[in-house]
């Protein structure tokens, strides 16, 4: 069977499992680029399209923008309500939408076929209620969020994606591990905790990660449900139309990148400051390269260049971050971010910094499996690594000891495990610096 009709077959038995009306909340698994945004979007159009209303709940401004112009497209005839907070400034894509008004009043919406908010915004509407209702990247939501807004519907659609970044909080949150009202887990997790009857769907094809990136994504992320790429081996591809000097560590790592879609730039063995300055420069010499040797991404029969805004960066701190902003102040159109704001967004290119590199400790957060999940799996065609020599041993000589606490669910997959499988992997493809 092709992805195609994998996928099609996936979301006709989501479909008709929500619409059905038998239960008060359907939950859709999805690895990366499965098409959670698409799903969203047919769901409420099919909803609309019956003279249905509904109500859409996502996690940040930038992905109620997205999916109000999206739905906007998709539903020309009918108005849809962008519901915003005091200080929210109306983007321009959204101003040139004639079918989209946008309030900070719910009631000036009331004639919206579908109304779109963040959860913190919806927390705040008391008067009113709809039958139908969206949750987006529902397992980015804490689940006292969700309860916040459980009384503005009836039945609801969660989609999301169960490998990337879990809810996190700047306070300890030990007092409430283990309980069924634990507000720091995600959406879902309270959910299916308290409703475990509810059906759980996946989507079974990425349309965004290359064939190259299944073999250790899918078993590093996603150990028990899986995933097939939409692309086959030789569907995409990654070429340079200037010829590098094939003896430096970044052009060899270049090449192997384009021949493999993996590469690993691995520094000398080194304990350094979280702001490692010569990783930084390493990471940014990567990222710069890809435009210097005039990328082309090749996806089937088309072939585009890979701009300065197809290419990202990511890092575990803020203030790696700030450090790499500072070394690519030459290239301003590569994104920089955190694994936290790169949740969600797709690029041709990725060039990533290891957590663990130049650490003398693995703790929790640079484990954390979904942090190494959202880093590794933006691409369309190639991920670079950058790290320090020493990782897989630093994983040897710190297994995982974080307590364990009575009824808390066990989350997989295990952080330090998924990091030895994506290590295994990315040491086939290593180039000395």
């Amino acid at each position: 069977m092709t992805p195609a009709f994998l996928s099609e077959q996936a979301t006709l038995a989501i479909l008709d499992d929500f619409r059905s009306g038998q239960h008060r909340g359907v939950v859709v698994d999805s690895p990366p680029g499965a098409g959670k945004s698409t799903l969203v979007v047919r769901a409420a159009a099919e909803l609309v399209e019956d003279g249905q209303r509904l109500m859409i709940v996502a996690q940040t401004n930038e992905q109620v923008d997205d999916l109000t112009v999206n739905l906007a497209g998709r539903l020309p005839g009918a108005l849809i309500g962008r519901l915003s907070g005091g200080s929210y400034v109306r983007s321009e894509r959204l101003a040139r939408l004639a079918n989209v008004a946008c309030d900070t009043a719910v009631a000036a919406l009331t004639g919206c076929a579908v109304t779109i908010a963040t959860a913190a915004k919806w927390a705040y509407v008391k008067d009113h209620s709809w039958e139908w209702a969206i949750v987006d990247e529902a397992y980015q939501m804490r689940s006292d969020a969700l309860l916040a807004v459980a009384p503005r519907f009836e039945r609801a659609l969660f989609v999301g994606d169960p490998g990337q970044l879990d809810p996190f909080s700047v306070v300890e949150n030990d007092r409430w591990r283990g309980l069924t009202w634990d507000p720091m887990q995600s959406a879902v997790a309270g959910l299916l905790r308290n409703n475990p009857g509810l059906p759980v769907h996946r989507l079974p094809v990425s349309w965004r990660l290359p064939s190259t990136a299944q073999p250790v994504i899918a078993p590093a992320f996603y150990p028990f449900t899986g995933f097939r790429t939409g692309t086959g081996p030789g569907e995409r591809e990654l070429t340079y139309t200037t010829t590098g000097f094939g003896r430096t560590p970044v052009d060899r790592v270049l090449a192997t990148a384009a021949s493999s879609g993996w590469g690993y730039l691995e520094l000398p063995a080194r304990h350094t400051m979280r702001t490692d300055g010569e990783a930084v420069e390493a990471v940014a010499d990567v990222a710069r390269r890809f435009l210097h040797r005039g990328t082309m991404a090749r996806s089937g029969d088309k072939v585009e260049p890979v701009t300065a805004d197809r290419i990202a960066v990511g890092a575990a701190h803020r203030d790696q971050v700030a450090a790499l902003q500072a070394a690519l102040a030459d290239a301003p159109g590569i994104t920089v971010d955190t694994a936290n704001r790169l949740q969600g967004r797709e690029y041709d290119v990725t060039v990533v910094l290891h957590p663990l590199s130049g650490r003398r400790d693995a703790t929790a957060f640079h484990l954390e499996a979904g942090r190494l999940c959202v880093l590794t799996s933006r691409h369309r065609q190639a991920c670079v690594v950058v790290g320090r020599a020493g990782i897989h041993e630093l994983l040897d000589a710190h297994p995982s000891v974080e307590p364990v606490h009575l009824h808390e669910p066990v989350k997989f997959p295990d952080g330090w495990a998924a990091n030895q499988t994506v290590m295994t992997h990315l040491e086939q493809h290593r180039v000395p610096a």
